[in-house]
């Protein structure tokens, strides 16, 4: 990508459709001035193949850039076998329709901890993702899967986790989400060194490939000892957001950052107004 994209997860509140028309939704995020959407299937896939081609078409009419959220129900290192089977299934689907429109990547908590040693949930991850690229490969489908950094320490899915994965792991690069690192420290990670600091380590383990193709979730977010608690706009939060656009600006960094915040497509604007103020 050439530069930084600034979009909504999900259909932008204010369009008039937001009752589900993920294709008027597309065009509503260009008329907004906006770059990319998320396609947000955050209980189930609920985009049908044609409809997703007809997203797809409308993306490359608009020139938006789509990305997935596939569903929240998601743990790869379940101790209940069915759970990572669904689990996986939720990925694959997801996966698939989210090629179909033409999605650059889909993202997915990858699942927790539960009281056992990281390395051996890591192990489990690892293979449970390797299944699943090799079944999108055999498809033919080159869509890049990102597991989420999670906001709560008792999420798989620290920084370095994610790049190890990503490392370890071809078609696999991470989706960063900054309020959630900045939750899952509860406040450590909060300030233009640190988000430097998180990029420079994305770059030394992954290299500038993956600086300049980066996938990104901020928003305003509240936490107590435990991490994240939930998600608030950017301006009631403790979140130095604009600190991280300006570590994004002179790292130059490349891909598509979405907001998350309750109020999707304000923020969006705000930060992409802010962004670009920064590189004049």
């Amino acid at each position: 990508m050439e530069k930084l994209l600034f979009g909504t997860a999900g259909i932008p509140i204010s369009c008039s459709s937001r009752g589900g028309k993920t294709l008027d939704g597309v065009r509503f995020v260009r008329k907004l001035g906006l770059d990319a959407m998320e396609l947000e299937f955050v209980r189930s896939v609920n985009l049908e193949e044609e409809k997703a081609r007809e997203v797809g078409r409308a993306a490359k009419e608009e020139n938006v850039i789509l990305t997935c959220h596939a569903p929240y129900y998601i743990n790869l290192n379940s101790k209940e076998r069915v759970k990572i089977l669904q689990s996986i299934d939720r990925i694959l689907r997801s996966s698939r329709i989210a090629g179909l429109a033409g999605a650059k990547s889909v993202t997915f908590h990858s699942g927790f901890y539960v009281g056992m040693e990281k390395e051996t949930v890591y192990q489990t991850i690892k293979k449970n993702i390797e299944g699943i690229v090799k079944t999108l490969r055999n498809e033919g489908n080159p869509v890049l899967l990102r597991p989420e950094l999670t906001g709560k320490p008792t999420q798989f899915g620290s920084l370095e986790e994610l790049i190890r994965l990503s490392r370890d792991i071809e078609g696999v690069l991470p989706c960063i989400d900054f309020a959630h690192l900045y939750a899952r420290s509860t406040g450590k990670m909060n300030d233009h060194e640190k988000f430097l600091g998180a990029l420079e380590s994305i770059e030394k383990g992954l290299g500038k490939e993956a600086i300049n193709n980066m996938h990104i979730h901020m928003s305003g977010i509240e936490y107590g000892p435990k991490g994240e608690r939930n998600h608030v706009v950017l301006g009631e939060s403790g979140f130095n957001w604009e600190e991280a656009l300006r570590a994004f600006s002179d790292f130059d960094i490349r891909g598509v950052v979405i907001s998350e915040s309750p109020n999707i497509e304000k923020d969006a604007m705000m930060m992409k107004r802010k962004y670009s103020d920064m590189l004049k």
